[in-house]
């Protein structure tokens, strides 16, 4: 058992290139005794090998590629600890990654330093990383002025650059915490004052981190799992189904009431699942899960898995966010691009652009596009409904990114749910029957001719081949009663309509043309049948938006019952909706 664990705090430095982060962190490592035992002289003779001026810098460098060759030393986040705690540094290479890691949850910084090199001052770049740190509600922040042995430790230089940073960043709503001047190489007020800054009253850098605050510790949360994958066991007697995911926060133990967002799914947590491990009592923040239900519910990727008793999530498919948008073309409304919220993913549309803000001037205005590195304040509007929290309440699953043509081009948070209106949806339904081609063949002549109205049978259930036999026998009957009717298959719409389709948010778009595909042949007057497997509520309302005028029958596959009987049962329903009447010729 581990006696008095000293705590751990997340630190992300970021700052302009070649403006010391590197050598910062490198002389925090080697001051603080954090390295591992020999590495710096290791490092200094390599230098003196290769006539290299040393730079703390190449600790850095020399740690990760041990980690390339399979050394354990965790690099990707670099240790260091002061008296007090531990510090992981997160590594930020840049301000792109650095975001998308943020908010994607590879990584969690608590606080954050700030370097700006005191001989080329506040750079562009500075300013973007403060936006970004403002962004992601980072509001702990030590500025620090490096390089001070370039500009002859004056303090001038240094009172210059923190009132024209200090201005800049009160704009964003962060009071950084101190700002203080340093000479990383030379370790100058890094751990220990500097008689060469004597002028500076405050602590050095160590001390200084040291009193950054604890965030609330995420284990007191509401319990957040965003469901990665189920996985269904079917070998040797074992018939399991897991349910899988990373906690975000709170605590769950077995026998917990558990619900799912947006189905609105529940069950009780039968048991954990460990892989030849000894299970524990209770898992918390950061676990890597896997449960059984009683009873197995089918749940998708992309849902959050609460605890019955504490705050819901938002559930909504149009919210209010800040984004941060790093693409090589410009964020434009009306625009179709792929939403990533913790494990969710869903087709998404900015529907209004309400303030545009330049990031490295903080200038700004209203615009009908937001240009790359611009911070805009939008409503964004997604094909389906997605589960969050508001950034404020519970950031890991109130941020998301935006991909466009496959490459992650901005960030945002979450600022306000505003509900569920799927007004891109009533807006495309209104331009198609203002633009539809109407044949004077109306559906009315169509009826009398063929003996039936049109109609829509949508088979459903989790037995693709039963869905199958079904749809086939269903096909025939009608067929053999002298109706216009086709069956299309499930594996004919996947290769066809879903043929330039992959991921996880493009069951959503099969499904609307899929949708569209049923709302023509219905327009022609025939009884179309197709299988959807697994449909939820959601997309039931969705087909039936779809299908209009047609009458929608939706079909669920009952468990025990032949395919005849569920054939003529169906078959009933037609006759007592009068969508099979008598020929009239």
């Amino acid at each position: 058992m581990i006696q008095n664990e000293r705590e751990q705090f997340h630190l992300v430095v970021v700052g302009h290139v070649d403006h010391g982060k590197s050598t910062v962190i490198g002389r925090l490592l080697a001051d603080t005794g954090s390295l591992p035992d020999g590495k710096l002289d290791q490092v200094r003779q390599e230098c003196a090998r290769t006539a290299k001026p040393f730079e703390y810098a190449f600790l850095l460098d020399a740690l990760k590629a041990e980690q390339a060759q399979g050394i354990t030393i965790d690099t990707a986040r670099s240790f260091f600890k002061s008296a007090t705690r531990d510090y992981i540094i997160i590594d930020a290479p840049g301000h792109i990654e650095f975001l998308k890691n943020m908010i994607t949850g590879a990584a969690r910084a608590e606080a954050a330093v700030l370097i700006i090199d005191a001989k080329e001052g506040v750079r562009e770049n500075s300013r973007r990383h403060g936006t970004m740190l403002s962004l992601l509600g980072i509001r702990q922040v030590v500025v620090v002025v490096n390089k001070m042995d370039l500009v002859d430790y004056r303090q001038e230089v240094f009172e210059a650059i923190r009132d024209e940073y200090q201005a800049f960043l009160a704009r964003l709503g962060i009071q950084p915490l101190a700002f203080l001047p340093l000479a990383a190489f030379h370790g100058e007020n890094l751990t220990a004052p500097s008689a060469r800054m004597s002028w500076f009253s405050g602590p050095p850098l160590l001390a200084q981190i040291d009193q950054f605050q604890k965030e609330a510790l995420l284990e007191h949360k509401p319990f957040r799992l965003p469901v990665q994958d189920v996985y269904k066991f079917t070998e040797e007697g074992d018939d399991r189904r897991i349910t899988a995911g990373r906690i975000e926060s709170g605590q769950i133990t077995p026998g917990a009431q558990v619900v799912f967002y947006p189905s609105q799914k529940s069950a009780v947590v039968k048991s954990f699942e460990e892989f030849n491990r000894e299970t524990p009592s209770q898992w918390g923040p950061g676990k890597s899960a896997g449960f059984t239900l009683e009873p197995e519910l089918y749940v998708r990727p992309g849902e959050l898995m609460t605890l019955a008793n504490e705050r819901p999530p938002a559930v909504a498919n149009r919210f209010r966010a800040n984004i941060f948008w790093m693409g090589k073309g410009p964020l434009l409304t009306g625009k179709k691009y792929k939403l990533k919220m913790h494990t969710a993913e869903a087709p998404v549309w900015i529907e209004e652009i309400l303030s545009v803000l330049d990031a490295s001037d903080l200038s700004s205005g209203t615009k009908k596009q937001v240009d790359q590195h611009e911070v805009a304040e939008c409503i964004l509007e997604t094909a389906k409904n997605v589960a969050f929290d508001l950034s404020t309440d519970l950031a890991p699953t109130g941020r998301f990114v935006l991909v466009d043509e496959w490459e992650i081009a901005g960030g945002g948070i979450i600022l306000q749910s505003l509900g569920e209106e799927h007004r891109l949806l009533e807006r495309h339904l209104a331009d198609r029957e203002r633009n539809w081609d109407r044949s004077p063949l109306t559906p009315g002549l169509r009826s009398g001719r063929y003996g039936q109205r049109s109609a829509f049978v949508l088979l459903s259930g989790s037995d693709a081949g039963e869905l199958f036999h079904l749809g086939r026998a269903l096909e025939e009957k009608l067929f053999l009663g002298g109706r216009y009717v086709y069956y299309l298959g499930l594996s004919s719409a996947l290769s066809g309509l879903q043929a330039d389709l992959a991921g996880q948010d493009d069951r959503w778009e099969f499904l609307r043309r899929l949708g569209e595909a049923a709302h023509l042949f219905t327009d022609a007057g025939t009884i179309l049948i197709t299988a959807v497997p697994d449909l939820d509520a959601e997309e039931t309302t969705f087909f039936i938006r779809l299908a209009n005028p047609t009458d929608l029958f939706i079909v669920e596959l009952e468990a025990g019952l032949g395919i005849e009987p569920q054939v003529n049962n169906i078959t009933r329903r037609l006759q007592e909706s009068n969508i099979l009447v008598d020929w009239v010729l």
